[in-house]
């Protein structure tokens, strides 16, 4: 499976797991998860594990805090242009 496949499939489990977001809104939530992920640890001098390992992490946050991360946004300026509603709608 490609990235373009594991990040539209990462971004179902989203959607599946919280119904306050969209598809668009999920997909930047799982592209910013993997971005950071993958930065953080390069940064932090831990060799590339490949992205199936990242989409494992991906997959646990999910599963953990799937259900709360629109509550996460709302609380950081940083993502909070990420709970707009004009953009589209919800799932469900």
């Amino acid at each position: 499976m490609d990235a373009h496949e594991i990040i539209k499939s990462l971004t179902q489990e989203l959607v599946d797991k919280n119904a306050h977001l969209s598809v668009n809104k999920a997909q930047t939530w799982i592209e910013l998860l993997w971005s950071d992920f993958e930065s953080t640890y390069a940064k932090a001098g831990y060799d590339y594990r490949g992205a199936e390992y990242t989409e494992k992490i991906i997959r646990q946050w999910i599963t953990s805090y799937g259900d709360k991360i629109h509550e996460f946004a709302g609380r950081n300026p940083k993502y909070a242009h990420l709970l707009d509603v004009d953009e589209d709608t919800t799932l469900q």
